[in-house]
């Protein structure tokens, strides 16, 4: 069919307020779309054209070859040519616009793409002198347009791929990021540019490709593609299109787009032929695979993101290529020659081996496996998927083992270099892929892999570490290894059986054969016995124990492994050491090294600090208080080589506390107590307040030797002696001298018995005397009163009743001088 044409030139010499006209047009092209095409058509000069130029630089002078869409859906192909103004007075310089219009679904004759229409003869500078302008024809053949590609795509290398890149997103019918604008010096460079890309991308894709291959108005351009001078670049950055600058220096960086990336060094090989064989290969029109698998096979070296992307696409569609093709994937990307490879490449070859073993003669698989190995060996790669063992029988595997076997063996037994656990993991893989006989360097391997385990675990985010999976194959794998492994983790489970149980909770280790293994089945059964029994920490001890299997008489350890799973962070209370104390020998406890925390739980019940009352501030009782003397003292006996320094000193603290309260303790109380606080320094203020306590409350009892109170009063030990004050002046002690007329006896002959026994004693005594003892008798009965002096003459002298009646008589005048004093006040 014919196609409506139109022509359009701009306005002559004085024919102001116009910019142009049109001067034929079809059938079928109506006013509103004359008015759309208009904007579309119109032609700037560049800067600098001189108002009468020659031929040669008239022809020199941008053409502007336009694709358009236009609002109905039909689409405008138009060249905008500078023509020479015969008319009016001068020879100056005018434009012609030549357009085709395109209905919907119409194509150009010959099934063309517009840019191909570029160089066509029928193209017109003059108005035709018929009434209807005669249809475009184009050249049979090949387009002129694409003759000349493969060396503009050798120079504009730098370029290429960045620009390929922006080309097919300006092509995708979704996007709507900025258009491209190509800055060249010829507008025929544009137009190469543009054929590059109706070769490169599918046909629907360049069929989007709106474009003008000259503006000077790159802001206002309604195309996807704009072809601007170096003059007009400025203009164009500023208007916020993506502006490749072909014409000044060669761009630095490179883009991440793998496609047009492969696309680009498909071109600089001049082989713009595997665009087409790369599309009938399965996959997305712009994916990276079908492309690289095809240059590949070609013969064309690719990056490695290229060579990653062949892989993929491989190892996702196995059967998708012939034998033939598959072998010189496998080639290319094997190929000794190559030193870049990255780590996501060797995954893909990973893969891609996965694929294809099997379903391949191993020869074909064998450059792959012997890669793989390589990298696992000297390129560190942990997260390499390796091969089977099948897969290095024949006499590759032979010479790679050969190759390889001694710097794994090397590298293995190695002690000074620190080895991560997914290096060792894959160290001792690939020995077993390639038959490496590694036995006697094994137990020096996980005897270092064991703690090395725990501590990157420790330090791994939530969840399973990152070299779990392959650790787990490898004990699938390695019977041998496996049994090493596990007895390593056993034997330091003891020392930190809580690491231990929190690796084992992110790791499920394969420790249910054979292998007695008790620690490690205690740190496995104590997540569920927690859970289970909740805050019962004897409960959890006792089920945690009996998971090891061994009884603690015969395996001591157990008993550290079990104390260190249920009291990891805290020490027991006293009961509950009271219960580990008795469910294994000392021996066994010494072994163990329990006793320890034996003794921090006698001594962290003793901090809680308990009052005259018997209950301390944060809720002890005296009860448990008795009960960590008690334990301390079984500790003291059981366990007298051990336990040194200030814990003992601590321990005989609490001890004595136990004898004062209970016992007969040996002579020299206040002594004792001054030189164990001070052995056990930095001894706990509450235990250093117990002891006090427990001392002066036996000074305080009727029974104290003479000779302990005598030592404790002129030891002028002002802490002791403050302990004193505080005690007596409690509710209790005065309850007892209020009712016990002896009671109070007896502290009156002492609270006055040593007047001159230094500076500390004797203002307490006689504060005591008369804030304590004096409101005491004061209340008592005159009954009372005569049995308190006559059991201080008793005991003392006569010297000391006549004393105690003159001390209650200057009480009793003081009462009877107040009355009258405030009797004469009220007069």
């Amino acid at each position: 069919m014919s196609l409506a044409q139109v022509h359009y030139t701009s306005a002559a010499p004085g024919d102001e307020g116009t910019a142009g006209r049109f001067t034929a047009v079809g059938p079928g092209v109506s006013g509103a779309l004359l008015a759309e095409i208009e904007p579309l058509v119109r032609y700037e000069l560049p800067g600098g054209v001189p108002e009468r130029p020659s031929d040669g630089e008239l022809r020199s002078l941008p053409q502007a070859f336009g694709y358009f869409a236009l609002s109905d859906g039909s689409r405008l192909v138009a060249r905008s040519a500078p023509v020479r103004d015969t008319g009016g007075t001068g020879a100056g310089v005018r434009f012609h616009a030549h357009a085709v219009h395109l209905p919907p679904g119409v194509p150009l004759p010959g099934d063309r793409l517009p840019v191909e229409a570029w160089r066509s003869p029928h193209w017109v500078a003059v108005t035709p002198g018929g009434a209807t302008p005669d249809p475009l024809a184009l050249p049979p053949g090949p387009a002129a347009v694409s003759e000349g590609l493969d060396d503009f795509a050798v120079s504009r290398g730098p370029w290429l791929a960045a620009v390929l890149a922006d080309l097919r997103r300006a092509s995708d019918a979704e996007a709507a990021g900025r258009p491209v604008a190509l800055v060249e010096r010829q507008c025929a460079d544009v137009a190469r540019w543009l054929g590059l890309a109706s070769v490169t991308l599918p046909r629907e894709s360049a069929e989007r490709l709106t474009f003008t291959t000259y503006t000077r108005r790159p802001g206002s351009s309604a195309s996807r593609v704009v072809g601007v001078l170096p003059e007009d670049a400025g203009a164009a950055r500023a208007a916020g299109l993506r502006v490749h600058a072909c014409a000044g220096p060669a761009p630095a960086g490179s883009t991440e787009d793998v496609w047009a990336t492969t696309a680009a060094r498909v071109w600089r090989s001049r082989s713009p032929e595997l665009f087409r064989e790369a599309r009938e290969l399965p996959g997305e029109p712009f994916a990276a695979g079908p492309l690289a698998v095809t240059a590949l096979c070609a013969g064309i070296a690719l990056g490695p993101d290229g060579r990653a992307a062949a892989a993929g696409w491989a190892a996702d569609r196995p059967y998708a290529l012939d034998a033939q093709r598959t072998g010189r994937l496998v080639e290319a990307i094997a190929s000794p020659g190559i030193d870049d490879r990255t780590a996501a490449e060797f995954d893909a070859a990973g893969r891609l081996f996965g694929a294809l073993e099997g379903r391949c003669p191993a020869s074909v698989t064998a450059p792959l496996a012997a890669m793989l190995v390589t990298e696992a060996v000297r390129g560190g790669n942990g997260s390499l998927e390796l091969p089977r063992r099948d897969a290095f029988a024949g006499p590759e595997g032979a010479d790679v083992a050969e190759r390889l076997g001694p710097e794994i063996l090397t590298e293995l037994a190695d002690t000074a270099g620190s080895r991560s656990v997914a290096r060792t993991v894959q160290l001792l893989r690939v020995a077993r892929l390639l038959g490496v006989d590694g036995t006697e360097s094994l137990p020096g391997v996980v005897d270092r892999l064991a703690p090395a385990l725990l501590a990157e675990a420790s330090v791994a985010q939530e969840g399973p570490p990152g070299f779990a999976p392959a650790l787990l194959e490898l004990l699938d794998e390695q019977f041998e290894v496996r049994t090493a492994l596990l007895g390593a983790l056993d034997r330091i489970a003891p020392q930190d059986p809580g690491a231990v149980a929190r690796f084992l909770e992110r790791v499920a280790l394969p420790f249910t054969g054979t292998q007695a293994l008790p620690h490690l089945r205690m740190c496995a059964e104590v997540p569920e016995a927690m859970a289970t029994l909740g805050g019962d920490r004897a409960a959890v001890w006792h089920r945690v124990l009996r998971a090891a299997g061994l009884s603690p008489f015969a395996e001591p350890l157990v008993l550290r492994t079990a104390v260190g799973l249920v009291w990891e962070d805290r020490a027991p209370t006293v009961e509950e050491a009271r219960l580990l104390l008795d469910a294994a020998t000392s021996d066994s406890h010494r072994v163990a090294g329990t006793w320890a925390r034996l003794v921090d739980a006698a001594l962290s019940t003793s901090t809680a600090g308990t009052s005259a009352t018997g209950t301390s501030a944060t809720g002890t009782s005296a009860t448990s208080t008795d009960e960590a003397a008690r334990l301390a003292h079984d500790l003291l006996r059981g366990f007298p080589g051990e336990i040194g320094g200030r814990e003992r000193a601590g321990l005989l603290l609490l001890d004595l506390v136990r004898e004062l309260r209970t016992g007969a303790p040996e002579p020299g109380w206040a002594e004792r107590v001054r030189t164990l606080c001070a052995q056990a320094e930095p001894v706990e203020p509450a235990l250093r307040e117990r002891a006090h306590a427990a001392l002066v409350e036996r000074l305080l009892a009727p029974d104290r030797p003479g000779a302990e109170l005598y030592d404790f009063v002129h030891g002028a030990d002002a802490e002791l002696i403050a302990a004193y004050d505080r005690t007596a002046r409690t509710a209790s002690v005065r309850s007892r001298l209020r009712t016990q007329p002896a009671y109070a006896a007896d502290c009156f002959t002492v609270w006055t018995a040593h007047p001159h026994a230094g500076r500390t004693w004797p203002p307490v005594a006689a504060a005591l005397l008369d804030d304590v003892l004096r409101p005491a008798v004061r209340g008592m009965s005159a009954e009372d009163v005569a049995e308190v002096e006559a059991t201080v003459g008793r005991t003392g002298s006569s010297g000391r009743a006549d004393a105690f009646r003159d001390w209650n008589r200057s009480s009793t005048l003081g009462r009877l001088g107040r009355r009258i004093a405030g009797r004469v006040r009220r007069g």
